[in-house]
């Protein structure tokens, strides 16, 4: 397996203590694409943290292509997201001051195998507007920078937090459709946090938490492409 969790916790507070993850237990094989759901202040996006070494968990066991997370040091964690993993948020924390091009090549010089510049502003779309700045651009143009800065580094997985949230339905169409080519081209392992229901049924896994814990998780058998997903 690609991605090992075992008995996984994680709280926040003091005085106000608040156990967010109740102990998760699931894998993922490599060049997967899964699906993570529940509402909100369900954990999901702490365990999306947690696996991505943003935040540090209580307990338990988070293994990367063999590797353990937990217990590494900061500069080993650092080390880490370098060398495995691509982010992308629902806020795109796009610089504004660097062009589209920019914004794409400051990920790329922290990687030893960056992805070529040109190729990949081509694979998503943004070859007319590499010049441009993030005024210019729509939210969906945004997003797909976004993504192209996460791709540069060539990640072995690629964590997404609600990628869709802030986009209309055809915009959402849209990226996932690119993130979905992605996954084809590069072969790239891909978590999603989403609130969307209808996201689940492109992907080959979906995991479901509620209050801290798994309620359920399967494969998906039925897949079916983002192009033909309905009610985004």
């Amino acid at each position: 397996m690609y991605i090992e969790l075992k008995d996984v916790k994680k709280s926040y507070g003091g005085g106000n203590y608040t156990q967010v993850l109740k102990g998760i237990t699931t894998s993922l094989e490599k060049g997967q694409m899964c699906v993570i759901q529940g509402t909100s202040g369900s954990g999901k996006s702490t365990l999306l943290n947690c696996i991505g070494g943003l935040d540090e968990m209580d307990s338990g066991s988070v293994k990367v292509d063999g590797r353990e997370i937990f217990g590494l040091k900061p500069n080993e964690l650092s080390e880490y997201r370098r060398e495995n993993l691509g982010f992308v948020f629902q806020l795109y924390n796009l610089v504004p001051n660097l062009t589209v091009e920019e914004n794409i090549e400051v990920c790329k010089y922290i990687s030893d195998n960056p992805l070529n510049l040109d190729e990949l502003i081509d694979e998503v779309g943004l070859s007319e507007h590499r010049k441009k700045f993030p005024t210019q651009l729509s939210g969906g143009q945004q997003q797909r920078c976004a993504i192209a800065r996460a791709l540069i580094k060539n990640p072995k997985l690629l964590l997404c937090d609600e990628p869709t949230g802030a986009l209309d339905s055809k915009t959402s169409r849209e990226i996932l459709i690119l993130l979905e080519k992605i996954n084809k081209i590069h072969g790239t392992t891909m978590l999603i946090v989403t609130h969307n229901n209808a996201i689940k049924s492109m992907v080959d896994k979906v995991i479901i938490i509620k209050d801290g814990t798994i309620k359920d998780e399967y494969e998906n058998e039925m897949k079916i492409p983002a192009e033909k997903l309905e009610d985004l």
